[in-house]
């Protein structure tokens, strides 16, 4: 008997063994893809085909095991950086012809949008054409595909043509239901991002910010597909604020597209472009494959211009794929700074903000930078309170129109969690102190009036030092600032007329003021940063937290949903200069 029970274990650790070599294998062949590019051959008469379905990042992850159809546990996206680039290689390119956009469901922000659409205005200049087919657009995917020469939507799809609007989840009710109290501090009227844990509606003051930043974001796309489309501005915004496009018929009436048809019929309207016989196939080459048959060569140059990247909620430490770590970044803009090949910086910014210390970190060694040679923020979709941290201590601050920026303001979070505890789970707690104010911040008791007040000064004299750097940083008296402060949110348009951006535009721009200031206009080479991280060492880090998040469901079953939410909501614990979470722009 036992010696059968030994060989059961023998096979169940001789299974483990091959089945962790196994891994380990796949993981290599995976990764030397990952060193090997592709080869792709273009053919004539070539269309790109760009199919926007997966979330738009700032630049690409790369993930072998995907191709090979292996599912993992990274969330794959597209590049910003790598559209782009395939766009401009495409527009020069005499193999491509065309392009093909699918962006009905872009999952994109509104700034990303904008440097797509017009990354595609510039293809345009080619004369090659753009068609765009869509079953069903959302706003965003119909502002970008509104550039193309032939907008086809389905006879019987859906477009969305009707204005944005903003929705803002609110946790008081849930909160007050497990016994949790937030002890709040604030500074600035406008300064939303704690109203969800005290209010179960918008403030006045969220309810006027909001409305004026979405009516701007608003009338700017609506003037850039008046332009697109050849049709008055007003026309347009008569026929959003009306919802008068009910359905494919309405969008062709209203000459919102060009034409109804299925995706048949758009092939049949683009072999004839193309001067093909309708019973040849179209040359479709998708963007993955094509963005692997550029050629194009490092340009050469001894004046590098450093692209560092920041992306994510802002916090101490290290960074990851969805956040900012203050060491980390911290230590890249001090490289680049320290680094004699590097005439220039452009900080590229897309955050919420996030921990006020992180902040005032990052902001330091772009101050330093400052000094030694150009640094440059170009914002993305969003820069704002912690993400205007960093930027203000730059020399130049580039945004997109629909940047959504501003929120100079602080707020800080603490919870009592006493009730919950005693009432909900049983739990009690009792210590012993050395002092009197020993167990400041303790989860389970009130804070003191005396406690209150000092952490509200706390609060205070963050925020002061935020606007008076940001004074500083905007060359205007701290009273002039403090006009457009006080947490309110602006979109890049209302920014730049306000000092708080300089030039609105893209990364290019960005690139482009950069360059200007270290007088290498023409001579030089863009790097960017930080550097990508190998395959083997994502994957390997997805199979940590992978066993980490495993272990926490079997440990909390039905409650681990619970633990989530809460872990969210702890983000907000500690002075935070942080824009309202889970603001979601439709």
């Amino acid at each position: 008997m036992w010696n059968f029970i030994k060989q059961i274990f023998a096979v169940i650790i001789g299974l483990a063994i091959f089945c962790f070599l196994g891994f380990i294998f796949l993981i290599g062949i995976a990764a030397g893809l990952s060193n090997t590019k592709e080869v792709v051959v273009v053919a004539d008469n070539s269309v790109l085909q760009l199919k926007l379905d997966k979330k738009i990042l700032e630049r690409e992850s790369d993930n072998p095991l995907e191709d090979l159809g292996i599912p993992t546990n990274r969330t794959s996206g597209l590049g910003l950086l790598e559209i782009k680039q395939a766009i401009k290689y495409a527009k020069n390119d005499p193999k491509i012809k065309g392009i093909f956009i699918n962006s009905e469901s872009v999952n994109a922000g509104l700034a990303t949008v904008e440097e797509i659409r017009n990354a595609l205005l510039d293809f345009k200049e080619s004369k090659k054409f753009i068609y765009a087919y869509g079953e069903a657009y959302s706003e965003a995917g119909y502002y970008l595909a509104s550039v193309a020469d032939k907008i086809y939507l389905n006879p019987v799809g859906l477009l969305e043509f009707n204005g944005y609007s903003s929705r803002f989840l609110y946790v008081k009710g849930t909160l007050e239901k497990l016994e949790v109290k937030p002890e709040v501090f604030k500074v600035g009227d406008y300064k939303s991002a704690i109203e969800p844990l005290i209010s179960d509606k918008m403030s006045d003051y969220n309810r006027e910010q909001t409305m004026s930043f979405l009516s701007s974001m608003n009338n700017h796309m609506l003037r850039n597909i008046a332009v697109a489309r050849n049709m008055p501005v007003e026309r347009l915004k008569t026929i959003s604020d009306s919802m008068l496009v009910h359905n494919a018929e309405d969008a062709l009436k209203y000459k919102i597209v060009t034409n109804l048809g299925y995706y048949d019929e758009v092939l049949s309207a683009m072999k004839k472009s193309l001067k093909i016989e309708q019973k040849d196939r179209i040359n479709f080459i998708s963007y993955g494959k094509y963005k692997n048959s550029i050629k194009e060569g490092e340009k050469i140059s001894d004046n590098v211009v450093a692209v560092i990247v920041a992306q994510g909620d802002i916090g101490r430490g290290k960074s990851d794929d969805g956040s900012i770590g203050s060491d980390d970044m911290a230590e890249e803009i001090r490289k680049a700074r320290l680094d004699e090949k590097i005439k220039a910086v452009v900080l590229r910014i897309n955050s919420p903000g996030g921990d006020a210390l992180a902040s005032d970190v990052m902001w330091r060694e772009v101050v330093l930078t400052s000094k030694v040679k150009p640094i440059v923020a170009s914002m993305s979709d969003v820069a704002a309170s912690g993400g205007y941290y960093m930027a203000m201590g730059c020399d130049k601050i580039v945004a997109q129109p629909n940047s959504i920026t501003g929120s100079i303001g602080v707020f800080g979070v603490l919870f009592n969690i006493r009730d919950f505890l005693k009432n909900k789970l049983g739990i009690t707690t009792d210590g012993v102190k050395t002092g009197l104010f020993s167990d400041v911040g303790n989860p389970t008791r009130e804070l003191t009036a005396y406690e209150r007040k000092a952490i509200q000064q706390e609060v205070d004299g963050i925020y002061k030092d935020f606007v008076t750097k940001a004074a500083q940083g905007r060359k205007m008296e701290v009273e002039e600032l403090k006009k457009y402060a006080s947490g309110r949110v602006w979109s890049g348009i209302e920014a730049k007329d306000r000092g708080l951006v300089d030039e609105l535009g893209g990364i290019d721009k960005a690139v482009e003021v950069a360059t200007g200031l270290a007088h290498i206009e023409e001579d030089y080479k863009i790097s960017y940063f930080p550097q990508k991280k190998s395959f083997f060492e994502k994957i390997m880090e997805d199979f940590q937290n992978d066993s980490k998040i495993k272990a926490l469901k079997a440990e909390l079953g039905p409650y681990y949903n619970v633990y989530n939410q809460v872990k969210n909501i702890k983000k907000l614990e500690g002075i935070q200069a942080r824009l309202p979470f889970e603001m979601i722009i439709e």
